[in-house]
C-alpha cells in the first residue's frame, strides 16, 4: 500500500530559492529536449536576425557539436553577456505579449544551452570588431576579441555533459540526425528566400552535406513551389494543387495534393502558422475533415499550408517549444481551411495523380538483355491505310482480327458509327479522349491527343452515381426519422455542453437531440437513411470524436457510408459490355464532375499514359 503523503518526509519542508544554474538546466528541460531542438531555436535565432544564409554543422547526431553560422546583423560585443541571462531578448519590450512578430521572445534558449552544454558565440555587428564569449555547465567566460567577417557563429558542444542523466534518454546518432533534418527542412519550406545548409561533419573534416535548399527567387507562389519540390520531392509539387483564401483577417495559402497522391501515415502534412512551424491537433483535424470524402481510413492527405494573421489573433505562448497555437476564434481558421481545400479539390475536377501513371510504366517497363544494350529504333507511325494493307499481307484470317477480338466495340447501327468517327477526331482533343475499346469487360481503353487513357468503368461510374447523390442529398437535406419514444442518455455535465454546441450541426443530418434535465439529452430524431441505430452508441462515439479532435464527423460517415454503398449497388458492373456511346458518355460526364479522378476510398479511377512514354517501353526515340 503506497504511504499516506510519500512526497512529504517527517521533517518540515523548508522553501528554497532556487541558483541560476539549476534555474537555467530546470528551464533547458522544457526547451530543449533534445539536439533538434537546440537545432530549432538557433536557426529561428538566426531567422530573427534577417540572415539570408544559414549553414548548420552537426556531428553524431548532434550529441558532441552544433554549429549554426548565419549572415544576419550579429550581436554587438558589449550584448553577448545579456544575451547569456536569462528573460533578456531584443525581440519584445514586455509590454504586449499577444504582438509578437518574431519566432523567438521568452529569451530562454541560449541560456538553457550554455546551462547544459559548452557554448560559444561569436559575432560581429556592422562598423564594429568581432567578439567571442564562452559559457560551460552555466559558468561565463569574459567577452574576448575574435575573427569574422559577418554575421554570428554560435557553436555548442557536449550538448547535455552537466546533465548526463538526459544522455541516457538520448536515441541513436542517426534518429537524432533524422529529426534534425527534418526540423530544418520545415523551417527552409517557411524561407524561401533563405539558403539553408545543414552537413554532417562526425569524425572531422569537410563532412557531407546531407540537405541543402538554395535561395529561391520569383513571387511568393513560384518561390514557394519551388521550395516544396526541394524539400517534399518533385512528385508532390507535380501533384499539388495552389491554395490562397481569406477569411476575417486570416489568410491561407500553400499547395495541397490531389486524393490520389496520398501517404500511409501522415507524414507529409506540414503546418505553419505566421512562418512558424507548428503540430496543432485543431489544424491537423481541419486538413483531414477537407479530405474526409476523398480518402479512406488508412490514407492521409499531402499538404504545405501556411496561416498568416494579425500576431493578436493568435497565441502562440501556450506551449514550451511554441509547437503548438491557440487563436481567439479557431472555428474560423477551421472553416477556411476545409472551404479553401474542398474548392480547389472541387476546381481540379477529374484530374489524378501523376504517380498513377509513373507506377504503371515502372510496372510495364521491360528488363534490358544482360548481355546487350537494348537497340533504340527510330520509325514513323504508320497510317491507317497502311496499316489495313499490313493485316491484308499476313496469314489468311489476321486481317479479320482486326476487328474481330473480345474487347472491340459493339457498334448498335452503321449510323451510329458514322456518327461515331465524325466526332473521334474533336474528341480525342478532350482531356480523357475518345473511346476506342474495352477490354476484360471492365477497362475503357481511350485516345487522346498525345497519349492513352485507361479507365476502370465501375469506380468511375460509382464515383459518378455518389456525386449525384451527395449533390441531392444537399439539396433536399437529410431525412429524419422521428423516434416513437425518443431515447434519453445520461451524460456528464461536460460531456452535454459539449454536445448541445454542436446540436445544430447535426439537426442538418438528421440527428435531432434535445436537453432533457440536469445532463441528460434526448434522441427524438434520427437519419432516416442509417435504418434502425443504437442512438446511445452514435452518442458516445460522437462524444469520443469531440473530446479528440474537438468536431465529429462520425453521422456524415455513416450518411456518406450508406450513400456509397447504394453508388457501388448502383453503377456500371464489371464485366458489362458497354457501346461506344455509353463509354464516351462515361468518360465526358467524368470530364464535367468533380473528384471524378478517384474513387469513394481514394484510388484512381483512370490512369493517363503520354504516348512519349509509351513510345519508350518498345525502344523507340
Amino acid at each position: 500500500m503506497a504511504q499516506a503523503n510519500p512526497n512529504i518526509g517527517e521533517e518540515r519542508p523548508v522553501i528554497r530559492q532556487l541558483d541560476d544554474a539549476a534555474i537555467n538546466r530546470i528551464a533547458a528541460g522544457e526547451v530543449v529536449e533534445r539536439p533538434a531542438s537546440a537545432v530549432k531555436e538557433l536557426v529561428e535565432n538566426a531567422i530573427d536576425a534577417g540572415a539570408t544564409r544559414i549553414a548548420i554543422d552537426i556531428a553524431d547526431g548532434g550529441k558532441t557539436l552544433i554549429r549554426v553560422t548565419d549572415d544576419g546583423c550579429g550581436i554587438a560585443a558589449e550584448d553577448l553577456p545579456l544575451a547569456l541571462s536569462r528573460h533578456a531578448t531584443s525581440k519584445i519590450d514586455g509590454s504586449d505579449l499577444l504582438n509578437i512578430h518574431t519566432f523567438g521572445f521568452r529569451g530562454e534558449a541560449l541560456p538553457s544551452l550554455g546551462a547544459v552544454g559548452r557554448l560559444t558565440i561569436t559575432s560581429r555587428v556592422p562598423g564594429a570588431d568581432a567578439a567571442q564569449v564562452h559559457v560551460a555547465g552555466g559558468k561565463m567566460d569574459a567577452v574576448k576579441p575574435a575573427a569574422l567577417r559577418a554575421g554570428t557563429v554560435v557553436e555548442l558542444r557536449d550538448l547535455f555533459y552537466a546533465t548526463p542523466a538526459r544522455l541516457k534518454f538520448m536515441r541513436t546518432d542517426r534518429a537524432e540526425g533524422q529529426a534534425i533534418t527534418d526540423i530544418v527542412k520545415r523551417l527552409a519550406m517557411a524561407e524561401p528566400s533563405v539558403t539553408f545548409a545543414l552537413r554532417d561533419v562526425s569524425g572531422g573534416g569537410e563532412g557531407r552535406v546531407t540537405f541543402r535548399a538554395d535561395r529561391e527567387n520569383g513571387d511568393l507562389f513560384d518561390a514557394l513551389h519551388a521550395r516544396l519540390a526541394r524539400v517534399i520531392g518533385r512528385e508532390f509539387a507535380e501533384n499539388a494543387l495552389q491554395i490562397d483564401a481569406s477569411r476575417d483577417g486570416i489568410r491561407l495559402y500553400g499547395y495541397a495534393a490531389l486524393p490520389t497522391y496520398s501517404r500511409g501515415a501522415a507524414v507529409a502534412q506540414y503546418l505553419f502558422v505566421n512562418g512558424r512551424p507548428v503540430r496543432d491537433k485543431m489544424l491537423t483535424g481541419a486538413l483531414r475533415a477537407a479530405y474526409f470524402d476523398f480518402l479512406s481510413r488508412d490514407r492521409h492527405p499531402a499538404a504545405a499550408l501556411f496561416i498568416d494573421c494579425d500576431p493578436t489573433l493568435v497565441d502562440v505562448n501556450v506551449h514550451p517549444a511554441k509547437s503548438e497555437v491557440r487563436f481567439r476564434d479557431p472555428g474560423v481558421a477551421r472553416g477556411l481551411i476545409v472551404s479553401s481545400l474542398r474548392h480547389a479539390l472541387a476546381e481540379a475536377g477529374h484530374r489524378a495523380s501523376s504517380t498513377v501513371a509513373n507506377a504503371t510504366l515502372g510496372a510495364m517497363r521491360p528488363e534490358p538483355a544482360p548481355s546487350a544494350p537494348a537497340r533504340v529504333y527510330q520509325m514513323d507511325r504508320p497510317s491507317p491505310t497502311a496499316r489495313t494493307a499490313a493485316y491484308r499481307a499476313q496469314a489468311p484470317g489476321f486481317a479479320e482480327l482486326a476487328n474481330d477480338y473480345s474487347g472491340s466495340i459493339v457498334e448498335p447501327t452503321p449510323v451510329a458509327q458514322v456518327a461515331e468517327v465524325q466526332e473521334q477526331p474533336q474528341a480525342q482533343d478532350l482531356p480523357l479522349g475518345a473511346a476506342r475499346g474495352q477490354v476484360h469487360e471492365n477497362y475503357i481503353i481511350a485516345q487522346t491527343a498525345d497519349g492513352m487513357v485507361i479507365v476502370d468503368q465501375h469506380a468511375a461510374h460509382e464515383r459518378l452515381v455518389y456525386e449525384k447523390l451527395k449533390t441531392q442529398m444537399a439539396e433536399n437535406g437529410v431525412a429524419a426519422q422521428a423516434l416513437l419514444i425518443p431515447e434519453i442518455v445520461e451524460l456528464s455535465e461536460g460531456d452535454c455542453a459539449r454536445l448541445m454546441a454542436v446540436a445544430d450541426d447535426l439537426t442538418r443530418l438528421g440527428l435531432t437531440i434535445e436537453p432533457f434535465g440536469g445532463s441528460a439529452i434526448a434522441v427524438r430524431e434520427t437519419p432516416a437513411i442509417l435504418g434502425e441505430v443504437d442512438a446511445r452508441a452514435m452518442i458516445l462515439d460522437i462524444l469520443d470524436e469531440l473530446a479528440d479532435q474537438g468536431e465529429s464527423q462520425m453521422v456524415q460517415a455513416r450518411i456518406e457510408a450508406i450513400l456509397s454503398r447504394v453508388a457501388c449497388h448502383g453503377s456500371i458492373r464489371s464485366g458489362r459490355r458497354m457501346r461506344a456511346e455509353e463509354m464516351n458518355a462515361l468518360l465526358r460526364e467524368m470530364e464535367a464532375t468533380p473528384h471524378s479522378g478517384q474513387c469513394n476510398h481514394g484510388r484512381p479511377t483512370y490512369v493517363e499514359l503520354k504516348l512519349s512514354d509509351i513510345e519508350r517501353l518498345f525502344g523507340r526515340s
